[in-house]
């Protein structure tokens, strides 16, 4: 029952963004929508991970499917936090640094293949 309730989750968090990201009239807008929605994802994750208030399978549809979802950047905070709070502030540093320098360098040659083949 819980891999239902994470995945109806999920379908949520992707229409809430989706649902946000349709409010942003242009491409600068749409900047400041993201920004918004990776920050309060890390936030609301942050929040969830931090307590427990709620059962493993409550938590499990909020942060694995909502928040998972609506933004994975709120993910990839978290993990660094965790890493952090774990004594493992180099590791954490490292995981940063290449996730930010290794997804923007993927996105790019992503876009560049795909601009080549079209």
């Amino acid at each position: 029952m819980t891999t239902f309730f994470v995945g109806a989750a999920g379908v949520l968090g992707v229409l809430a963004r989706y649902g946000i990201s349709r409010w942003a009239p242009d491409d600068q807008a749409q900047l400041w929508a993201t920004l918004a929605i990776n920050v309060a994802g890390s936030f609301a994750l942050g929040l969830l991970a931090a307590g427990e208030w709620f059962s493993r399978d409550v938590r499990d549809a909020v942060g694995i499917g909502f928040l998972g979802g609506f933004t994975t950047f709120s993910t990839f905070s978290l993990q660094a936090v965790l890493e952090a709070d774990a004594g493992r502030p180099e590791r954490a540093a490292l995981y940063v640094g290449i996730s930010v320098v290794g997804g923007i360098a993927a996105a790019a040659a992503g876009y560049a293949l795909g601009r080549a083949v079209r």
